[in-house]
């Protein structure tokens, strides 16, 4: 039975250690003492009467009820970090953090001009870059903004759609000069391929890209983009990437230009309820003008505004 407020410390202590699965890495992540780690976890048990971790060979095992805290104690993080970005410049201000979410390709490869342009304006907005794959959820205010390569459903955000980031297939000229120019798309079938490993939308997508080459053909693996990009640079074989990113290197060639892959769209997505706090606008209306030069234009009748839920 729980007894007292239960203090922020010893929650965030608790989910350090649940996502963590250690004392030491949950002492880490806070920049805290290991002792005054567990201090906090045994508070917290004492308050809720009950036991949150059990000992492991592999560290701190959590217990049927702390999986059940998890969530809430997460909702709880994302709340404080969302306090402190909006708390962090005076109301009005175009200053302050903005947490921005864009795959890593885009945040790697394509964010560091526009994100120059932008604190060379602006240099009292302080980001807070958050790169991967996976869809960061806005409705919880995970982040602020976010770069997504598929449409908003929720409701509650406002997005605008920049454009079709546009795809080729790109190789280093040393790997062209060893292996040939392919002159058909059936040539593929005899080239260095590099492609997905495991993910399955990745796989799909690239099912979709180049139909008839399966993964057993690809030569390279890999899940991470910029890492099948890097690939492609060292010479070690033909992947597809953003065209823009291919034609700006001089010493990767465009394999079969005229292939017609299918594009990216892409959408700049933001929390109604953050859209008018200044950095953020000032932020979203910046990827907008900045991304719609770097993509295909929108064609008339595509989507722009705000999703039904």
């Amino acid at each position: 039975m729980m007894s007292g407020t239960i203090p922020w410390e010893d929650q965030q202590a608790f989910l350090a250690a649940f996502e963590e699965g250690s004392l030491s890495g949950a002492a880490r992540r806070l920049g805290l003492a290991q002792p005054t780690v567990r201090s906090r976890i045994a508070a917290l048990e004492r308050r809720l009467g009950t036991v949150l971790f059990t000992r492991s060979a592999n560290g701190l095992a959590a217990t049927e009820h702390a999986r059940s805290l998890a969530d809430s104690a997460r909702a709880m993080d994302r709340a404080s970090e969302l306090f402190g970005r909006v708390a962090s410049a005076p109301a009005g201000e175009i200053a302050g953090t903005v947490r921005l979410s864009a795959s890593e390709v885009v945040g790697i490869e394509v964010l560091p001009p526009i994100l120059a342009k932008l604190q060379a304006a602006h240099p009292g907005i302080v980001i807070e870059l958050s790169l991967s794959n996976a869809t960061a959820d806005l409705i919880e205010q995970e982040v602020d903004i976010a770069i997504r390569m598929h449409p908003p459903r929720e409701g509650a955000l406002v997005a605008k759609k920049i454009g079709v980031i546009e795809l080729g297939l790109f190789a280093h000229e040393d790997y062209l000069a060893r292996k040939g120019m392919p002159g058909t798309p059936a040539d593929l079938a005899g080239h260095d391929i590099i492609g997905s490993d495991r993910e399955p939308a990745d796989m799909k997508f690239a099912a979709a890209l180049l139909p008839g080459i399966a993964r057993d053909c690809f030569k390279m693996r890999t899940d991470s983009h910029p890492a099948q990009i890097a690939l492609a640079r060292a010479g070690m074989g033909i992947a597809v990437m953003q065209r823009k990113i291919g034609l700006a290197d001089r010493r990767l060639k465009a394999v079969l230009p005229d292939l017609l892959l299918p594009g990216l769209d892409t959408w700049i997505v933001t929390h109604e309820d953050l859209r008018r706090l200044p950095r953020v606008s000032v932020l979203f209306d910046h990827l907008v003008r900045e991304l719609a030069r770097y993509s295909r234009p929108v064609r008339s009748g595509q989507f722009d505004g705000k999703p039904a839920s």
